[in-house]
């Protein structure tokens, strides 16, 4: 007998339909070796599957006939991956062997991996799942109960979230003791939207530092903190996502769908309502941080996307880790090939990156002394590729806190919600500006032929620009960002034009090029 039950692969942030076609039939004889056969270009978690769904089928008080078994997994021509497809497998087998009626099989899709007790497991990606589920006319979706939130932000499907094999089979018998999953997807949006549990007030001193990251807010500019060990870099850095514009709901969506991708999504959580903040680990490998594998999956930069990648101590990553994400900074994705497939992954961050002067951490300390040996300093910020160093607009110098600053029992009066009114001010500013324009939403986006138009200076603006590029011998493309910074810059102060202090203020904020820097 043919069944035939219906899944899906992601690609990418995406998913497709997978079609799975049981065959059984013939009684198995004493000399037959070859009772299970999986065909469809599976890979080693998919033809693992058939131990796994024999002890569940067992343990859940179910047999299966002996009979000769073929499963297809469809389009044939498409790896399979992962072992999400056991609970489709195991149903199609009951039915195609009698054990189960097969009437409903066609109206569901049907996702997760069984464990040998018959209890189900999480799956990654039930999200584009379920885009593709209600896109293609089914029904409901059958996926284990863990998942069941996630997938239920998608509207006009039934979601059943079942924790056992025998639950799925009730779902298909209609069961309506199990009632599907419902979620407001506008409500849960609108409750735990900007949920979160640090602010800007927490920080002493620091007001210019402060001032230079509500500039990075407001245009989405990268920064990077150059100041010595405890001076409240990471610190500063962590409570950048609260001065960000919240998420849109298409955003929110869209993030979701990376994270359920990367199986980084909270198990109780419906949809990622926060700008993302990823700190990944100066080891990371190049795969890890942009993404791909054998088996392509996001990487940090993909996770990170509409929030914040903050690489603390970045002279200590791999140059090569470095060297790979100049594309996507520009870009705003990332593309991963393969001989057979190619997938994109949005990439839209900001990159906020910190690190000490020195080896030792302290030159240009104002109390300690540096005792790194002659050229060291060089030999340390040479790291970071010239390149890469261009394609962050701010760098800040962060100096320690005074103890008059840190031992004040006054709490600073400045709140993430002061910056960001002021940020959001700015943005709106920006969407005026570019609402006539595709994906650019703020001034580190502006494409460079808008760049001299936008960023008009006055004579003496020119004057100041012209000894400014030749004394640090700055590049076209640092030319570029000290105007879309000087650009924010007067937008948060509400000039139509560019001041000479709000050019003076960008071109502060390139420390590293300062001539003698680095002794």
């Amino acid at each position: 007998m043919l069944v035939k039950t219906y899944a899906g692969a992601v690609h990418g942030v995406d998913a497709q339909t997978i079609t799975i076609e049981v065959n059984t039939g013939g009684a198995l004889g004493t000399s037959d070796k070859l009772a299970y056969l999986i065909v469809g270009l599976p890979d080693s978690a998919v033809r693992e599957s058939y131990p796994r769904m024999e002890a569940a089928l067992k343990n859940s008080d179910l047999r299966l006939p002996r009979l000769k078994t073929i499963v297809n997994l469809a389009p044939a021509d498409i790896r399979k991956e992962g072992s999400a497809f056991d609970l489709p497998i195991a149903l199609g087998m009951l039915a195609a062997s009698d054990v189960i009626r097969p009437d409903n099989l066609d109206h569901f899709f049907i996702m997760g991996e069984l464990s040998l007790d018959g209890s189900l497991r999480p799956i990654k990606g039930a999200l584009p799942v379920a885009i593709q589920a209600r896109k293609k006319g089914f029904k409901g979706f059958i996926l284990p109960k863990a998942n069941a939130r996630e997938a239920a932000i998608v509207g006009d499907i039934d979601i059943f979230g079942v924790e056992t094999l025998n639950e799925a089979i009730r779902v298909l018998a209609g069961d309506t003791s199990i009632q599907p999953m419902r979620v407001n997807t506008r409500e849960e949006f609108a409750a735990n939207l900007d949920n979160y549990d640090v602010d800007f007030n927490d920080v002493r001193g620091q007001e210019n530092i402060k001032r230079a990251l509500e500039l990075a807010a407001a245009g989405g500019h990268n920064v990077i903190l150059i100041g010595p060990p405890g001076a409240g870099k990471t610190m500063l850095a962590r409570r950048l996502p609260t001065i960000l514009p919240p998420l849109t709901l298409h955003e929110a969506l869209e993030t979701t769908k990376i994270h359920s991708v990367a199986g980084v999504l909270p198990g109780d959580s419906a949809l990622v309502t926060t700008r993302p903040f990823r700190a990944p680990h100066h080891t990371i490998s190049d795969v890890a941080l942009v993404g791909g594998g054998s088996d392509p999956l996001p990487g940090e930069i993909s996770i990170a996307h509409n929030g914040v990648l903050f690489l603390d101590e970045l002279p200590e990553f791999k140059r090569t880790v470095l060297e790979v994400m100049r594309q996507p900074m520009e870009e705003r994705r990332v593309t991963i090939s393969r001989a057979k497939v190619s997938v994109d992954y949005p990439a839209s961050f900001m990159l906020v990156a910190s690190m000490n002067p020195c080896p030792c951490g302290y030159y240009n300390h104002p109390e300690k002394d540096c005792v790194c040996g002659p050229g060291v300093v060089k030999r340390y910020l040479s790291k970071i590729s010239g390149p890469l160093l261009d394609r962050i607009d701010l760098h800040v110098e962060v100096t320690p806190v005074s103890y008059e600053e840190l031992g004040s029992t006054e709490r600073p009066k400045m709140t993430s919600a002061d910056i960001r009114r002021r940020v959001l001010a700015a943005r709106e500013i920006q969407a005026e500006r570019f609402k006539d324009l595709k994906d650019v939403y703020c001034n580190a986006q502006m494409p460079s032929r808008m760049v001299r138009d936008v960023c008009e200076l006055t004579e003496a603006g020119r004057t100041l620009l012209k000894t400014a590029m030749e004394r640090l011998q700055l590049s076209a493309r640092a030319y570029d960002r000290l105007l879309k910074v000087a650009r924010t810059a007067a937008d948060l102060g509400g000039s139509a034009e560019i001041r000479i202090e709000d050019l003076a203020e960008a071109i502060h904020y390139r420390s590293l090029d300062r001539e003698g820097w680095a002794g």
